[in-house]
């Protein structure tokens, strides 16, 4: 929270970093998605992570059950919610404790007094009141506020049970937050309104829960001061506040428009991707058609049936999801029908962290189907990207006749950034051929190739057009059964070949910074914003680095063989435990350096600025001795 200059008791400052954090119920991803989008519409730049149990009801009051919310905004461009805390939030001595080794020397710590009591210690595991603690009180500006007693005041009037007038204490926290950092209560004001307004009296509870939080940050003596972030200077443009899920779901709407193809959905919900079909059933009116079918197998056989009958096909899951849609993506490789399957990555194997952020189903995505089926694979760095890539998916599903894959992850998913909205007039069209009818003494064939090594999409029903399609091995040309050796070993070639040439059309991978030098960090998905920023804090303090983020997993860019050995050492930043390593290793003989986190959290920058300078630190040393050796060498 760096300080730019005071007026009276506002201070005004580059940027936040502030995390909510309470029980499940208590209503702290709300707070955190109205501070998100009443920063947004003040024109800061905003990057965020919501953080939340597996359970719909997580056990309350333990550690296990806290849920937590963090936001940064800032006046200038930012690519991360954030390493360090300048303000922690809690609602009990879980939240606390679970959250506290986050907020930095001198944060601002804000408790719910009323939810530190002998029963929420035990169910904490702590064994007393750790507000008490004399160390908090040289570390940290720790604020007390009795939230719950206050809110139940401020409801009073409206006769409404304790346990509903409770609910309503995230409100107060939230016209407490906005108060300190200078967030204008109209937006939450609006929502309330629009949110409860078949519930007239629990509307105006809530609002009046949100003004007196506002009226206690005013009044209470415990703050000496509050703070103000300017506006952001973004590129011209009208923006909103968008999520990663909802970015893919507005991508795929766009894609089906500039294709002109109606747009058919088949999923079976699992977190994190449920939002995308969540969000995708509220545009009928586009064409748009949703189907949540019983088990994932059935949801991408029916978005294979979709994708033959002439349709925009997308199915999604998450890893466990994708396992069982293994088969099927084979069936939509071998009859060569475009199709688009999104995978949002989470902690695993098996079930393992539903809610919390992984990179590692890339391998799946590369190899996880029987016989030989490379897919294109793709990935956004960042939830606005996540529209982009969908278009981009079905561009290269279109042009080749082939299944993509989309990765994205539960850090993304979750992730929200201000998104500059396109015109569609800018959306590059993507055009759709069909055959048409041939005549009968002419025999179709489903099989032959285009320049781009793709078959024809042919509708069914479409006169002179009857072929066969199915998992067996196809003649080349006819698509007739064909057990021939030699056929299938050159049909094999041909569909990895029809993959292997988007590398020809794909842009070549570029670079931030130099193209040669010391250090090469190496991300690809969820870990840009870490990486990117991280790698700007290096070079200001005169490491020679650089950042390279690959979009393209497969094929990658044609360049990234030359650019990898362009360095001296090349650093490979992932949450998994080294899987695009292990591929740049096999196809490049390059022996780059890992970065892996499998904790179920993305890379803080202060991680990943400590493995860069060390690596940089590594190389200025060998080139100092080998310096040093040549010279001895000469001298001799």
């Amino acid at each position: 929270m760096a300080s730019l200059k005071t007026s009276k008791d506002v201070q005004s400052v580059s940027g936040i970093t502030v995390r909510l954090a309470g029980d499940s119920g208590d209503g702290m991803q709300l707070l955190g998605t109205q501070l998100t989008n009443t920063s947004a519409l003040a024109g800061n730049d905003v990057a965020t992570f919501p953080d939340f149990p597996a359970e719909i009801r997580a056990p309350r009051g333990t550690r296990a059950g806290v849920s937590g919310f963090q936001v940064q905004f800032a006046s200038e461009e930012i690519f991360t919610p954030g390493d360090t805390l300048d303000a922690l939030v809690v609602m009990n001595p879980a939240a606390m404790v679970t959250n506290l080794d986050d907020l930095r020397h001198g944060g601002i710590l804000i408790a719910n007094e009323d939810g530190f009591n002998a029963k929420e210690f035990k169910l904490a595991k702590v064994d007393s009141n750790p507000l008490d603690a004399n160390v908090l009180e040289e570390t940290y500006r720790i604020i007390k506020v009795p939230m719950t007693k206050l809110t139940r005041e401020a409801v009073s009037e409206f006769g409404l049970g304790t346990k509903v007038a409770d609910r309503c204490k995230n409100f107060f926290a939230m016209g407490l937050v906005y108060w300190l950092f200078g967030r204008s209560l109209d937006p939450t004001l609006r929502f309330i309104q629009a949110k409860f307004n078949s519930k007239p009296d629990i509307a105006a509870a809530n609002e009046a829960a949100l003004r007196a939080g506002w009226a206690f940050g005013e009044t209470t003596e415990a703050f000496g001061e509050s703070y103000q972030v300017e506006a952001a200077e973004l590129k011209p443009g009208i923006y909103r506040n968008i999520m990663g899920n909802q970015a893919l779901a507005w991508g795929l709407i766009a894609a089906s428009k500039v294709s002109s193809k109606d747009l058919f959905y088949g999923t079976y919900p699992i977190t994190p991707a449920s939002d995308i079909l969540h969000e995708l059933t509220k545009y009928k009116h586009f064409g748009v058609k949703t189907f949540q079918a019983e088990d994932e197998i059935a949801a991408v056989c029916s978005a294979i049936g979709a994708a033959f009958g002439g349709s925009m096909a997308v199915t999604a899951s998450s890893g466990p999801g994708i396992a069982l849609k293994a088969e099927g993506m084979g069936l939509g490789m071998i009859l060569e029908l475009p199709m688009i399957i999104i995978n949002v990555q989470r902690g695993g194997p098996s079930t393992g962290l539903p809610t919390k952020t992984e990179q590692s189903d890339l391998l799946q995505g590369m190899y996880g189907r029987n016989g030989e089926a490379p897919l294109p694979i793709l990935a956004p760095r960042s939830p606005a990207d996540c529209f982009d890539i969908a278009v981009e998916a079905w561009r290269l599903a279109v042009e080749c006749m082939v299944p993509v894959m989309i990765l994205s992850d539960g850090y993304i998913a979750n992730g929200s950034e201000p998104w500059k909205i396109p015109e569609m007039s800018g959306i590059p069209s993507i055009t759709v051929s069909h055959p048409e009818g041939t005549d009968e003494n002419e025999p179709f064939l489903p099989y032959a190739r285009d320049e781009y090594l793709a078959r024809p999409w042919a509708i069914p029903g479409t006169p002179g057009l009857m072929h066969r399609v199915g998992g067996l091995e196809k003649e080349a040309e006819s698509g007739n059964v064909s057990y021939d050796p030699a056929n299938h070993e050159h049909m094999t070639e041909m569909r990895a070949a029809k993959v292997s040439k988007i590398a020809e059309r794909i842009p070549l991978q570029d670079v931030s910074g130099p193209t040669s030098g010391d250090v090469l960090v190496l991300s690809w998905g969820g870990t840009y914003g870490a990486c990117h920023t991280a790698v700007g804090r290096c070079r200001a303090d005169g490491h020679s680095v650089s950042h390279a983020h690959l979009r393209y997993l497969n094929p990658m860019p044609s360049n990234i063989g030359e650019l990898v050995r362009a360095f001296k050492k090349v650093i490979v930043a992932e949450l998994n435990s080294g899987q695009l390593r292990l591929l740049l290793r096999a196809e490049h003989l390059v022996d780059c350096v890992g970065v892996n986190k499998v904790q179920g959290k993305p890379f803080t920058v202060t991680e990943l600025v400590a493995a860069i300078q060390q690596q940089s630190n590594a190389v200025r040393s060998g080139s100092e001795q080998s310096d040093s050796g040549d010279s001895r060498r000469k001298a001799c």
